[in-house]
């Protein structure tokens, strides 16, 4: 139990190096959406953060009001208008077994029902980060005036990527196939010192969004 804990606070502080964005992808970039008033869409990094401690966003189901789904790592990819909102999602998961990688991948499993992104007050209400004093609910481009009560968006698209330990990766690779959501990686990718950039990481993170499914993105019209 101490190693696993120990592994899960080596990871969420690797995590907390990467940049407002997953590492391949762009500070304002996402998927193929229509309209010519909307917005590009913004990344936040949601988990871990360098503050509020765990005020930080998280996800669930409609109508949940306990079972909460706390993800290692989780970037938010705000779009739509301040009527029609919604957030894209990148989350990461380290998984010290295979257990924990089959109650990990459940949660994050194709469903009927709406997944919710929800982000509270403070979290909003904070700057984005050291080097800039935006707060955060500005940089979402999807609210209007200072919030007063959580953010709570559908969920339009999910990625995952899950860490594994080498043998678990191996053997993983060799005889599972993942979901078209679904990316992995060997754990040491997320505990690398500079993992955000690796170029091979980058490269699996640049097909990690809605984008990669086209063979061009034409321009909003």
């Amino acid at each position: 139990m101490a190693d696993r804990k120990g592994l899960d606070k080596l990871v969420r502080d690797r995590l907390r190096q990467w940049p407002q964005y997953p590492p391949g992808l762009n500070r304002r970039s996402g998927g193929a959406r229509g309209g010519a008033a909307a917005p590009p869409l913004a990344w936040l990094r949601g988990r871990p953060c360098e503050d509020l401690g765990t005020c930080h966003p998280f996800l669930k189901l409609p109508g949940s009001t306990r079972l909460r789904t706390l993800p290692d790592g989780l970037w938010l990819n705000f779009g739509g208008t301040p009527v029609d909102p919604f957030v894209d999602i990148f989350a990461v998961e380290a998984c010290g077994s295979l257990q924990n990688l089959l109650d990990k991948r459940s949660r994050f499993a194709p469903s009927t029902h709406s997944l919710l992104a929800v982000c509270p007050v403070p979290w909003l209400l904070a700057p984005v980060g050291p080097e800039d004093n935006t707060p955060r609910w500005r940089a979402t481009g999807v609210l209007r005036a200072e919030p007063v009560l959580p953010l709570v968006l559908p969920v339009r698209d999910m990625r995952v990527m899950y860490g594994l330990k080498k043998q678990h990766y191996a053997g993983f690779a060799r005889h599972q196939l993942p979901h078209p959501h679904e990316y992995f990686v060997p754990m040491e990718s997320l505990t690398a010192k500079d993992g955000a950039e690796d170029p091979a990481l980058q490269a699996l993170l640049a097909r990690a969004c809605a984008a990669a499914n086209f063979l061009t993105v034409p321009d909003a019209a």
